[in-house]
Formats: C-alpha cells, structure tokens, sequence
C-alpha cells in the first residue's frame, strides 16, 4: 500500500496538472459513471491529501474521495485507456493532461460535511502543514500497545505505513515493543520531526531514502539497495543482513498485520517493554 508520501506527490501532481481548467470526467469501467456524469465538464478547484488519502474538489460538486488500497494504482498521461479504468481525467491548459484510476479500495463523490469526517477520523499527518503532533502523542501516551503499532494506526498517525515506521524507530533506536505510554513526549518530537523531513524528501524524490550520509553505499563501500520498493534503508526488508550501523542481523516478526524489521542492538528492549500488548 503506498505510503503517505506518494499520496502527497500524487495531489501535486493533479494540482499542477489539472487545477483552474475545465475537466473531462469519465468512468471506462462504469463503476464510478454517475458520478462522473456529475463532473464531467466542471473545473477542477481543489485538490487536497490527508494521509492515504486523496481528494479532488470540483467547484462545488463535491469531492473525489480516493483511496489507493493495496492494488490501486494513478497514471498519467500516455497510460492506455482500458475497461479498467475506474475514474479518467482530461483537462489542464491546453486540455492534454490525462489521469487514470485504477482498482482502488475507494474512489466515490462525496460533499464537504463526508470530507471532513474523514479527517475527523484519521490522525495527524507529517506532511499536512500545521499539524498538531500532541494530537498523536496524546493518544499514544495513554497506551499500552506497542510504539511499533499505534505508528501504523491511521487513526493515531496519518500516512506512516510500514517502511517509515521501521526506519524511523531504527533512527531513534526505540524498541518497537515498547509501549506507547514509555514514550517520552522529547523523543516523540524528535520522531515527528524526523517524519516531517523523510516524508517531505520522499514527495520530492518519489522514493523512501532513510539513510544518513555516512551511510549511504559510496560512504560505505557497499553496492545499493536492490528492491522493487527502492531507496536507501537501515532495516526495512533487510531480514538476516548486517545492520549497517553494529553488524547485527536485522530480525522480523509480524507485528499488526505487517512483517517489524529491527536491529536488536541498535533498538535494544527497555524494561518498559515487558507490558507491551504486543509482545
């Protein structure tokens, strides 16, 4: 499932695509061709991203709520036109830009009041300016479920998904398994601030780089990554490698829903962990 930093990309990239100008609006699948009949000829005026999730305004026609899920996917432009496509954009300045949806978990109409509840439910978002990390930290300091858990729940902390959220407790050698409510507000801080600054470079570069310079394969002496999902990272996928920081193998475990990558040296157990939920 993509990350919250690609969602984000994603709403520039509509933004500066299609925003201002009149806009086709089609639905080849037919799944979504009410809807667009709705659309289809309006200006495009809002575009709008909250963790993994995606929202098109149409001069008050509402908006297109969208959800990648595990399968969905956004192209642009030279993408063929098939019966899989669910929602298809035409517009921009010169009416060349073209946008197409594929199998999301969600792609529906809905008015500001739908909008909001979705943000009424989900949590804060690294990348959304203004937003109140206490809001998160308020949350996760009442709880005894593990620290590596509650950074996935969308409804603690927006956008994080599974390769943040090991890298970012590697970087800050937390214990995964410790529990929310051992978390110092200072280091949640610094976490959050971390987030900020990975996620922003991830929207920039289209890819999840954690590693610090020191690091990186030509400070070190060691080839690149090879993966499908690309950058540069301490733990993620990297189970019975070398941590690159102690020479330890990375462990894994699944740990909500998600295989947990960690160094146990790096992140090593504090007593607090022992009350973890999860452990």
């Amino acid at each position: 499932m993509p990350e919250g930093h690609t969602i984000h990309r994603l709403a520039q990239e509509c933004l500066e695509r299609f925003a201002g100008w009149t806009t086709r609006v089609g639905s080849p699948q037919g799944k979504f061709a009410d809807s667009a009949a709705l659309l289809d000829g309006a200006v495009l005026d809002g575009v709008d991203a909250h963790g993994k999730h995606l929202f098109l305004g149409f001069e008050g026609r509402g908006w297109v709520h969208i959800h990648l899920g595990l399968i969905g996917k956004i192209a642009f432009d030279g993408d063929a036109v098939t019966d899989t496509v669910r929602l298809r954009l035409v517009g921009g300045r010169h009416g060349d830009q073209a946008m197409n949806l594929r199998g999301p978990a969600a792609c529906e109409l809905i008015t500001d009041g739908e909008k909001q509840a979705i943000h009424d439910r989900l949590g804060p978002d690294p990348l959304r300016a203004g937003d109140d990390p206490g809001r998160a930290y308020a949350r996760i300091s009442r709880s005894r479920i593990s620290v590596a858990a509650l950074l996935m729940d969308q409804k603690v902390l927006a956008g994080v998904g599974n390769v943040y959220r090991a890298e970012v407790l590697f970087r800050h050698g937390v214990d995964p398994f410790l529990p929310g409510r051992a978390l110092s507000r200072p280091l949640w801080d610094a976490m959050w601030a971390d987030l900020v600054v990975l996620m922003r470079e991830g929207v920039r570069t289209n890819r999840i780089d954690t590693v610090r310079p020191e690091h990186e394969p030509e400070a070190m002496g060691r080839p690149p990554r090879r993966d499908d999902h690309g950058g540069e990272v301490y733990v993620y996928r990297r189970t019975g490698q070398p941590c690159l920081i102690c020479g330890t193998e990375v462990r894994t475990r699944p740990l909500a829903n998600r295989n947990l990558f960690w160094c146990p040296t790096c992140q090593p157990p504090a007593p607090e962990s022992a009350l973890a939920a999860d452990r």
